[in-house]
């Protein structure tokens, strides 16, 4: 082969460089994430910049866990291999006054996992290769990223039909036993825990401790909300708190996974994301979104002390009302004894009356019965009159006795015999001289 028909690498290598130098021969703006970040000793800022696939997947909501709960989980499309991938530099001379105005404008300092608009030029180099020179940033275009993601979520969860679910449930009467996903060494953690012990109520308190911020924070919220829901039945509410942050710190509040968690959560979340000038979408779908860990320890003292004296009152509403009670009945059963009394003595009025009515009733019964009696027995006394002996022998009949007996049939005696003959006035003797 001839040596006009190859070239060197280093020729190669001057000839790419001219063509992209030529190509792009001005800045360009341009649209990335970053995957990593790392600012040198020497102050110079070294940043891998990646595009990934679309992240606006389909995503469906089962509502059913091992342990019979409802929490979301999100079956999402892998968005982890990036599309296009560059390395950039900022260079110290400007990196300060960069990161400086990101930071005053986001209230974030750059990070890994930020969507950045960076105005660049395309360089490339003989041994390094191609990079990105960023002279300048557009801070309102990671804002608005951020607003953007967050609408996608609140139009993704209404559209799934989740958004007021935790919102209406019912929160307990008695919220004393509580769930928190917080970090262990956050200062909000620490400061809820003060106002809440400072209240003076008992409550159980169990932490679940999560990473509150930057990639990782997402995936750690959701499994400490997994957790809890594992053992739901152990708790009266969920409290997810968190110290201040930028819009940019909070940005896993924002993300769909995490969101439908909570809207979908079986018990009644409170919020306390520690964020006073936005809203953050897991404030908007909570069942009671507060602004700080301080204001969630407040509400549930409040709301303790409220019940407290709900109870006072009521105990002593109660004593009046068995005061009040007490003295009606007792008005009633004097009411009821002067009834009972007065009714008694009618009665007794009656029944004497009845007695009375009922005794000469009987005694006109009785009168005429022996009345009726004596009719009939003065009847029998002259029917037994008028069939005695005596009588049937005044009317001209006789007994004829033998030896003291009674002679019924001529059969009875015998020729010679000695009779005795009563009389109705007298007694005969005689001699039967014949018998026929």
């Amino acid at each position: 082969m001839s040596q006009e028909s190859y070239i060197s690498l280093s020729e190669l290598q001057r000839r790419i460089k001219s063509a992209v130098e030529e190509s792009l021969p001005l800045p360009v703006w341009v649209a990335a994430e970053i995957a990593e970040l790392k600012v040198n000793y020497s102050g110079h800022c070294y940043l891998e910049l990646v595009e990934k696939a679309d992240s606006s997947p389909t995503r469906s909501a089962k509502r059913t866990t091992a342990t019979g709960t409802t929490a979301g989980r999100i079956a999402a499309g892998d968005t982890s291999i990036p599309r296009a991938q560059a390395r950039a530099v900022v260079w110290r001379s400007q990196y300060a006054m960069l990161s400086a105005y990101f930071e005053a404008e986001t209230g974030s300092k750059l990070a890994a996992g930020m969507k950045i608009l960076a105005k660049v030029i395309v360089t490339y180099h003989e041994l390094y290769g191609l990079s990105l020179q960023i002279t300048d940033i557009d801070a309102s275009y990671t804002l608005g990223e951020v607003e953007r993601q967050k609408q996608q979520t609140i139009k993704q969860l209404q559209q799934d039909g989740v958004w007021d679910m935790n919102r209406e449930l019912a929160m307990p009467f008695l919220v004393q036993r509580l769930a928190i996903v917080s970090s262990a060494s956050a200062a909000g953690y620490r400061d809820f825990c003060n106002e809440l012990q400072s209240g003076g109520y008992a409550f159980a308190v169990e932490l679940f401790d999560a990473v509150m911020q930057g990639s990782a924070a997402e995936e750690s919220v959701c499994a400490a909300l997994e957790a809890i829901a594992m053992r739901q039945e152990e708790f009266d509410a969920v409290v997810i708190i968190r110290g201040g942050g930028s819009a940019s710190d909070l940005s896993c509040f924002n993300s769909y996974r995490l969101c439908s968690y909570v809207a979908q959560f079986p018990l009644p979340v409170l919020t306390g994301i520690g964020h006073d000038k936005d809203t953050s979408v897991a404030d908007m779908v909570a069942s009671t979104p507060l602004k700080t860990p301080t204001a969630v320890a407040a509400w549930l003292v409040d709301r303790m002390a409220r019940i407290d004296a709900w109870l006072d009152d009521s105990m002593q509403r109660l004593g009046e009302l068995a005061v009040a009670s007490a003295h009606r009945e007792r008005l009633r059963l004097e009411l009821f004894s002067a009834d009972v009394a007065k009714l008694t003595t009618l009665r007794i009025e009656r029944q004497r009356a009845y007695l009375q009515m009922s005794r000469e009733v009987l005694v006109s019964a009785i009168e005429r019965v022996i009345e009726r009696e004596n009719h009939r027995l003065n009847i029998a006394h002259e029917v037994v009159e008028a069939r005695s002996p005596q009588q049937i022998l005044r009317m001209g009949f006789a007994v004829v006795r033998s030896g003291g007996k009674a002679i019924r049939s001529a059969n009875d005696v015998e020729k010679g015999q000695k009779l005795t003959i009563e009389l109705g006035v007298g007694e005969l003797t005689a001699e039967v001289e014949s018998i026929k």
